[in-house]
């Protein structure tokens, strides 16, 4: 501390006002004491340290020592020592208790001034410097916490290096040099486990070093590279390499895994059995098409190609079944939706649209089969327009016989006129009925059937069941 040099020429003029104002404006708080400890005033400087002391006026006629937490206490008696010994010492930090939350931090210094052994404290607010300095610890804990997981990684990554059986190599990008080479590495490449250090293009031969230039090329440019075919020197045995490009810092480090190429596997064959059915499925006359888990068609058999008019397998290939079915966007989801929860459909009685826009009533059955985790359809499609043809009547105004005929026609005509062919086939079945019971007497039947004989007439007319000139003979 450097004190002025002729304070009693420059400051002999100042009187108890300025000195109050110059005493409050060097601190944020001053407090007064008196030579026994006891505070005599007080002067806030900052607004915000004056609302949380809002209650402050209780301090006056009390100790100091009072208003203080209690592990503060010492340091107000050693600071009202010092001052009374007239000996400076650096500022201590005071806490101010507060019924709002945390203690509030005061840096104070103690002066005596006049005869009588009053003391002036000058106080500085800490709370700024406390919460960066809880800011500061904070950050240093998250530190701490980052790096011990960082270090708990790379333990369990040196675990995992070390003990797989696989040779892994780590390899610099740029230079291709290898900068670590796990147990099953060094043993396999390096004579005496020595490799690291060693440009990869030195374990491998002639042939392969230019794979490994395009293979690098191909990890720059998209991060990853698998089953690459890789060939070292001295060794016999065909081996693959996986790459996958990582960032260590500035660096571009390339994790390679090499294995064993598996041996080439024959196509599978199918028994001459196996090999029968499918050509019988071939030639059968009823149209058969393989389709995909949404119904797009693989193959077809020259069956269906006739149906649709096609020219060749190609055509259908592709294409969406539901491209020649009766009802676009309805039949073929009711038959993949029932594939999928069944794994069958039979008898599924639709529509064939050919090329030209001609239709023909076809059934279909169909089942489901996994195919390397994919289902795919088998779809058998019989005409049966002539089927059609016998149960329906050559009369398009006559109605069907029997409610079996009505499901046939499921598909064809609209809900309107099923309803109305089924109230009609009831009623024509009643009637029938109703004379069966009576011996065939009209009159008992219609008094059976809650109508009058007339009305009677009328429908069993209307139903072909007596012809118009015998209606009121009886």
């Amino acid at each position: 501390m450097k004190a002025f040099k002729t304070p009693a020429r420059w400051l002999a003029g100042i009187d108890a006002d300025a000195a109050a104002l110059l005493i409050a404006a060097a601190a944020d708080l001053a407090v007064i004491v008196d030579h026994d400890g006891v505070v005599r005033d007080f002067a806030f400087q900052s607004e915000a340290l004056a609302h949380e002391f809002s209650e402050h006026d209780h301090w006056l006629g009390k100790p100091w020592r009072d208003s203080v937490t209690i592990e503060s206490r010492p340091k107000i008696d050693e600071m009202l020592a010092d001052a009374a010994a007239k000996t400076h010492r650096n500022g201590r930090q005071v806490n101010y208790p507060t019924g709002r939350g945390a203690d509030i931090p005061i840096l104070f210094s103690a002066l005596p001034v006049g005869k009588t052994g009053q003391v002036i404290a000058f106080g500085r607010d800490l709370r700024a410097f406390a919460t960066l300095q809880q800011r500061v610890v904070d950050v240093q804990q998250s530190f701490e916490r980052d790096y011990a997981r960082m270090r708990h990684i790379e333990t369990r990554y040196r675990i995992l290096f070390q003990m797989t059986p696989e040779p892994v190599l780590i390899v610099d990008a740029g230079s291709q040099k290898i900068l670590e080479a796990n147990p099953a590495a060094r043993a396999l490449l390096g004579p005496k486990g020595k490799v690291v250090g060693l440009a990869l293009h030195e374990l491998t031969d002639q042939q392969t070093a230019q794979d490994v230039d395009l293979m690098m090329a191909n990890i720059r440019a998209a991060g990853r590279a698998d089953d690459v075919a890789f060939r070292l020197a001295g060794h016999a045995g065909a081996m693959t390499a996986s790459a996958f490009l990582f960032r260590q810092g500035n660096a571009q480090l390339v994790l390679l895994r090499l294995a064993q190429a598996a041996p080439p596997t024959e196509p599978a064959r199918i028994s001459n059995a196996k090999a029968t059915l499918l050509q019988l499925v071939e030639r059968v006359p009823d149209g058969f098409v393989v389709t995909d888990h949404d119904g797009v068609i693989i193959a077809a058999n020259d069956s269906f190609l006739e149906m649709a008019q096609l020219h060749n397998e190609a055509q259908a290939q592709g294409q969406s079944l539901d491209r020649w079915l009766g009802r676009p966007g309805v039949d073929l989801g009711v038959l993949l939706n029932n594939l999928r929860q069944h794994g069958e459909v039979r008898l599924f009685s639709t529509q064939l649209r050919d090329e030209f826009g001609a239709e023909s009533d076809v059934e279909i059955s169909a089942g489901a089969v996994i195919n390397g985790g994919d289902p795919s359809y088998g779809f058998a499609i019989r005409a049966i327009s002539r089927r059609i043809a016998a149960a329906v009547p050559a009369n398009p105004r006559a109605f069907p016989k029997s409610l079996e005929q009505i499901i046939e026609l499921i598909g064809r005509v609209s809900l309107k006129d099923l309803v109305r062919e089924a109230t009609d086939v009831i009623e024509r079945l009643s009637i029938e009925a109703a004379l069966t019971m009576t011996g065939d007497n009209r009159a008992s039947a219609a008094e059976v059937l809650g109508v009058s004989r007339q009305s009677l007439y009328v429908k069993m007319r209307r139903h072909g069941l007596i012809e118009a000139e015998t209606i009121g003979i009886e």
